[in-house]
């Protein structure tokens, strides 16, 4: 599967190369100007976006026609004519995101400023192509539903899944890859189960994104986060900019090999990251003690009783984490390393904790403004908030041109 396919990189070229593409930018620069101050009056969008006034004017009636902006009435500020503002409707176009894991499927819908509207995480027993477009769907649809506008218009539906994407013979791929989708292409199918266009990434660098715009990674521009989905996965954030690589599959950190710091090391297609720290992991070595841990209610409730299992998995993966943070901030030299996903945020705590003592890294300085590893705020939705963003970006953040970053005109800094 060649993700360049699937949206996640456009054809190059600059925004003033094509009247239809600076319009599109000029758009973006407008809503992206008021999204970020509330509401503003035309001439005050003009100087923030450093366009002239008839095009704000022409871009704003456009947009007010199409109920992306609410007109807020006049703001008194001194004399003359007060001006009028505009603001971005609440009650306007949404965007969904999809989360879809080797075991449960988290759906949100988002207005266009951002806002969580709706949410649900559930069981997913079937991850095949077969059944993941109609339950896609379905998602989306009860979750309109419970808003009472299931007519209300979707500006697109962001999907993302776990890489690593279209590797064959990589011994050390685990079990949270999804079976059955080589050589298939899920946009088409999940475009045409749900009639919108969708847009498609890695569920690491989307819960990145997500981390980067709702939570801890809001004011941090370069940070690494480690999520804990089923598997372990890598986002990456350079400069407010998500690395993806070449086609999609940049950050599979839990398919390598790491030595754990305090036990013995394993070697071979068993010595993958993600077979010691993850979800999956954890679920697995307490199974095999008679627990059963589905939810992240059940993996709570084990740990307020500092079941014996539970803590020696955190002391394990903080064996194996400690030598990967230490190695990902020599190589990314990040502000600093997050852990977010699906764990409960009390056990990401203590394995954070247990990282400690942390081996010396480029990062080992006394004159810090945060701590070498935080834990994220965003939890289970953090992926799936990520994969919303996917079309509410495209709508609302400019893409800046070529001239400026002609490595992806099309990742817009979150």
């Amino acid at each position: 599967m060649d993700i360049r396919r699937k949206g996640i990189h456009r054809r190059r070229g600059a925004i003033g190369s094509n009247p239809e593409r600076n319009r599109a930018h000029n758009r973006r620069v407008v809503l992206e100007v008021i999204r970020t101050n509330g509401h503003l009056g035309r001439a005050e969008i003009a100087r923030h976006a450093h366009l002239t006034p008839q095009a704000v004017a022409n871009i704003v009636q456009e947009l007010t026609e199409e109920g992306l902006l609410i007109e807020l009435g006049r703001l008194r500020t001194g004399r003359g004519q007060p001006p009028i503002q505009f603001a971005v409707n609440p009650d306007g176009p949404l965007t969904a995101g999809v989360e879809v894991a080797a075991d449960h499927i988290v759906t949100v819908l988002l207005d266009l400023s951002g806002g969580l509207k709706a949410q649900s995480i559930s069981p997913l027993e079937h991850t095949d192509p077969g059944h993941v477009p109609g339950r896609v769907a379905r998602e989306i649809e009860s979750l309109r539903g419970t808003l009472g506008r299931a007519t209300q218009r979707l500006l697109g539906i962001g999907v993302v899944m776990p890489g690593p994407f279209e590797i064959e013979g990589m011994s050390s791929v685990g079990p949270a890859t999804l079976p059955g989708w080589t050589g298939v292409d899920p946009l088409p199918l999940i475009a045409q189960a749900t009639g919108e266009q969708v847009s498609f990434d890695n569920d690491a660098t989307a819960a990145a994104v997500g981390e980067r715009l709702y939570g801890a990674g809001r004011q941090i521009t370069n940070f690494c986060y480690l999520y804990f989905g089923v598997g372990l996965g890598l986002g990456v954030i350079q400069d407010g900019r998500p690395l993806r690589g070449a086609f999609g599959n940049a950050g599979e950190i839990g398919h390598i090999g790491i030595a754990p710091r305090n036990r013995h090391g394993t070697y071979g297609p068993d010595s993958a990251l993600e077979r010691f720290a993850s979800v999956f992991a954890l679920r697995e070595r307490l199974a095999a003690a008679g627990h059963e841990a589905a939810t992240i209610d059940a993996l709570q409730d084990l740990y307020d009783t500092r079941n014996p299992v539970m803590m020696d998995w955190i002391a394990e993966a903080a064996d194996y984490l400690a030598p990967t943070v230490a190695m990902l901030e020599n190589i990314f030299d990040p502000e600093t390393i997050i852990f977010g996903g699906g764990l409960p945020d009390a056990v990401l705590d203590a394995v954070i904790e247990a990282l400690e003592p942390l081996p010396v890294s480029v990062a080992t300085r006394s004159a810090r403004a945060l701590p070498r590893v935080i834990r994220g705020q965003t939890g289970q939705l953090t992926a799936a908030l990520g994969a919303a963003a996917l079309p509410l970006l495209d709508t609302v953040s400019p893409h800046l041109s070529v001239a400026q970053h002609p490595q992806h005109e099309d990742t817009p800094p979150c």
